[in-house]
């Protein structure tokens, strides 16, 4: 079939349905223009900071994005094309689009608090602890499996003659594997995350200090991405992936520790400005390309080989794809970070449902790209079947897959195209890292405060417990394979939105609001992510995997716990009070 049949009827599908079912869910919450935000009512310059619409939806939309629905949807194509397609469009615009914004809204009313602390005042206490801890658990599995990716991808090589380049050309350094000239792709992208990350905090200071105005600040933000680019292709750096290790770790310890002006929300800001211009590229590309007849080179049904290679289709592809869809870690970022910058309690749906949105046209798009973009053996050589010494690099498929891409389609030159697919991903899994380790230290500072009735000052301060987030990340990635490590984050990360979503259920119950549309969808993940970490839990203690089977095994307990919670305090008392009233009534 015609790839522009996929695109077409996926962006029907995302304008609907932010008109009618986003409308929908913000007459349900009771959304209101007139109620102060938190940012406005706790402005502190720090972490509570009003913003107007575009910045946060930009840092919203980049932390949120990362390489989640990239990787996800890269991975789990192995499963065929038609099978991924239709979970990315059906679970984002009901369970994703409605998770995030109503975890952003609740947020919002409840002071900024995070979906933990709601937890506390619908579950009490024991539910926001044990909501803490998978929290907490999660986190560590996120900053892991980002860390494993970018530090992998951004070594990544690549024969210079499947790039369309001759063996004596300047544009890439190479290096001489076996007789055969590769290309370093990555080195491009180093540079240019690097410049990005240095001049933020310059950008900041004149956007938040001196108050330029947004079109200046647009093209400030463009002017940089584009130079760093060109630096990147003149000085690519060349380290070995556990130095980027090493160094990643470093600066996110710094990032995730300062005011959100002076590097969160400027990076996020500069690096949203390629994320907007890759999907506008993948857009415009795919267009072009099925308007000259393009169809999949990628099988639509490849169930087979997929449950070979991950697991049963049913749950096993549903956590694959854990952002794109559904992603809990979008709760984190909604009541973490993105909630004490809104303005407008309207802005919880235009940030909330509508980039949940953008971010499954994005992961439609990578589907196709790499439906089109790979022959099915090089896809499969890259993620699955790699090479002695080599790492699976996912990114790596998804950036060679638009390269080609944009080839065919416009004209761009393959290795040009491929430096930017790696660049579409790069800047955004560092952002991730940022905002990741940030909550991860919010997360620490409410768990001392439950477990100790006076916190010692050791535990309150911020340093430490980013020292702590970093330290747990580093660890996780260096003892890991990121193809171990994205199951058991996929698994984590869907299971947080269930939980997430049993969380607002029992809040708009307290509320004596409509449930449903919340309700729904959680049962439907608690069923399937449930079932996944219990498959994942079998296949890590056959492997002796067994750190992670201790995490399998925890997600496991901590879930049940919250779960039970919802049922006996919060449920059941629904119910007995329904039925009180109804036998008064009669």
């Amino acid at each position: 079939m015609n790839i522009l049949v996929f695109l077409v009827l996926a962006i029907a599908a995302f304008m609907l349905a932010q008109r009618v079912y986003g409308a929908y869910v913000a007459r349900r919450l009771g959304v209101d223009a007139a109620h102060p935000t938190p940012a406005c009512v706790k402005n502190d310059g720090r972490d509570f900071v009003p913003s107007k619409r575009h910045v946060v939806f930009a840092h919203h939309f980049s932390a949120i994005a990362g390489a989640g629905p990239i990787l996800g949807p890269t991975m789990a194509i192995l499963y065929g094309f038609v099978p991924a397609w239709l979970w990315v469009v059906i679970g984002g615009i009901f369970i994703g689009a409605v998770h995030d914004f109503t975890a952003l809204f609740v947020s919002a009313r409840e002071q900024g608090k995070s979906i933990a602390e709601v937890a506390r005042q619908t579950l009490g206490r024991q539910g926001a602890f044990l909501f803490i801890l998978f929290t907490t658990t999660m986190i560590m599995l996120v900053n892991a499996s980002f860390l494993s990716a970018v530090t992998t991808s951004l070594t990544s090589i690549w024969p210079v003659d499947k790039l369309a380049l001759a063996p004596d050309q300047t544009f890439l350094k190479t290096v001489d594997v076996n007789g055969v000239a590769f290309g370093r792709i990555g080195g491009i992208a180093s540079t240019s995350v690097l410049i990005i990350t240095l001049f933020s905090p310059i950008l900041g200071w004149l956007m938040y200090k001196r108050g330029i105005s947004k079109l200046p600040a647009y093209l400030l933000a463009s002017a940089v991405c584009i130079g760093s680019i060109l630096m990147g292709i003149k000085f690519p750096i060349i380290l070995s992936s556990t130095h980027w290790l090493i160094l990643i770790s470093i600066y996110v310890l710094f990032a995730s520790s300062t005011p959100v002006w002076v590097i969160l929300q400027p990076r996020d800001f500069i690096n949203v400005q390629i994320l907007y211009a890759g999907i506008g590229l993948l857009v415009c590309s795919i267009m072009v390309a099925g308007g000259q007849g393009t169809t999949l080179s990628m099988p639509s049904f490849n169930i087979e080989e997929g449950v070979k290679n991950l697991g049963l289709l049913w749950p096993m592809m549903f956590i694959t794809i854990a952002c794109g869809a559904i992603s809990g870690f979008h709760s984190l970022v909604s009541s973490g970070t993105t909630v004490k910058q809104i303005s407008s309690e309207t802005d919880t749906r235009a940030i909330g449902f509508n980039a949940m949105l953008l971010e499954s046209l994005l992961a439609v798009c990578v589907l196709v790209a790499v439906g089109v973009g790979l022959t099915f053996d090089d896809y499969k050589s890259i993620v699955w079947t790699v090479a002695e010494g080599q790492k699976s690099n996912p990114i790596l498929a998804f950036s060679l897959a638009s390269g080609h891409l944009y080839h065919n389609a416009l004209g761009i030159p393959i290795a040009l195209g491929t430096v930017f697919g790696v660049l579409l991903v790069e800047g955004f899994v560092i952002t991730t890292l940022d905002a990741a380790v940030r909550l991860n230290r919010y997360l620490f500072e409410e768990l001392w405060a439950m477990l100790f009735k006076e916190t010692p000052a050791m535990l309150r301060n911020h340093w430490v417990n980013s020292c702590l987030a970093v330290l747990c990340m580093l660890v996780l990635s260096y003892t890991n394979a990121f193809t171990a490590l994205w199951p058991a984050f996929g698994a984590a990360n869907q299971l947080l939105a269930a939980l997430t979503l049993i969380v607002v259920t029992a809040w708009l119950l307290m509320k004596g609001r409509t449930f449903l549309f919340a309700l729904i969808p959680a049962v439907f993940m608690i069923i399937t992510t449930l079932a996944s970490v219990s498959l994942l839990l079998n296949n890590y203690l056959h492997k002796g995997q067994y750190v992670l089977a201790v995490f399998a095994l925890l997600m496991l307990a901590l879930s049940a716990g919250v779960i039970a919670l919802a049922i006996s305090k919060v449920v059941l008392p629904a119910v007995r009070g329904n039925l009180a009233r109804e036998s008064g009534n009669a």
